[in-house]
């Protein structure tokens, strides 16, 4: 098990940290192209990606698609209040501190060990109004005042899949109970052939939210390979045409599904409850060589 005496300092590949937190075996990696970059793996499964020296640089493919989402919430500049389900390394939160000063907001990750080795090797800026929770998500989630977000995200997973209690309408109206007017919903989906996960959550949301978005890479909604998707949800209208350009420029472009398409998509899928919910599947191992 290695350790760090001076957190977020540059390592080589042989200094890399590894040690058990609660969700099984964690890893911080350096990137060999940024200097003070890491990758966390849980159990071999990318979580996420922070450049200390740069926390508004997005790495990974999905997280990218996040901070589109938020950029077109709020203008540069402009602080929010945000709550992020799921911590990981605290990459949106940091991008959201960095870009947004003087944003509050609260994360909620179950892992208290992980979170312990993230604030240890890779410290928050003391200055960013980040307050982290060790609890589960809905539990954390449910202690959060009424209105206070404008912004919610969730991208949680344990062992690779989101827990069935964070997939239902139940859990959406505690999500829509946090939201204040004109507030947006964000989360990172993932699934594989033949998708019915992934349409039965974005007819979860339609039965809660009046207006849906969905990014993800164009074979993953073929449903040609196993992969992430990011859907968006609110109550006000979405700047649909913008992300669309967004998600397009990407170095790994997606596509935005909407309205009748994404409706269409869902082939009839009934919202999910606490009482049907299922965890998502389980990706296949070739995902992650």
């Amino acid at each position: 098990m290695g350790r760090s005496r001076n957190p977020g300092r540059r390592r080589s590949a042989a200094e890399a940290v590894t040690e058990s937190v609660d969700g099984g075996l964690a890893q911080l990696v350096p990137d060999r192209e940024r200097s003070r970059a890491w990758t966390l793996l849980v159990d071999g499964a990318p979580q996420s990606h922070v450049d200390l020296d740069d926390p508004a640089h997005l790495s990974f493919e999905y997280q990218r698609r996040f901070g589109h989402v938020v950029d077109l919430f709020a203008p540069p500049g402009k602080p929010v209040h945000a709550v992020h389900l799921g911590g990981g390394a605290f990459t949106l939160a940091r991008y959201v501190a960095a870009t947004r000063p003087r944003s509050t907001q609260q994360v909620v990750e179950r892992d208290a060990a992980l979170v312990r080795l993230v604030r240890r090797e890779l410290p928050l800026d003391p200055g960013a109004r980040i307050r982290v929770r060790s609890a589960d998500a809905r539990e954390g989630l449910a202690k959060v005042p009424d209105g206070w977000a404008g912004l919610v995200v969730a991208d949680v997973f344990s062992g690779a899949r989101t827990p069935a209690h964070l997939t239902s309408t139940e859990f959406l109206d505690d999500v829509r109970r946090v939201l204040g007017p004109g507030g947006v919903y964000a989360a990172n989906l993932a699934d594989g052939p033949p998708l019915a996960h992934l349409r039965g959550q974005i007819a979860t949301a339609a039965a809660r939210f009046a207006e849906l978005a969905l990014i993800a890479d164009p074979a993953v909604l073929r449903g040609k390979r196993f992969g992430n998707a990011v859907l968006v949800a609110s109550d006000a209208p979405l700047p649909i045409a913008e992300l669309t350009r967004r998600a397009a420029c990407d170095p790994h472009p997606g596509r935005v599904q909407h309205g009748r398409e994404l409706a269409d998509f869902t082939g009839g899928a009934a919202p999910v409850t606490d009482l049907a919910a299922v965890a998502s599947p389980a990706p296949p191992p070739s995902v992650f060589r």
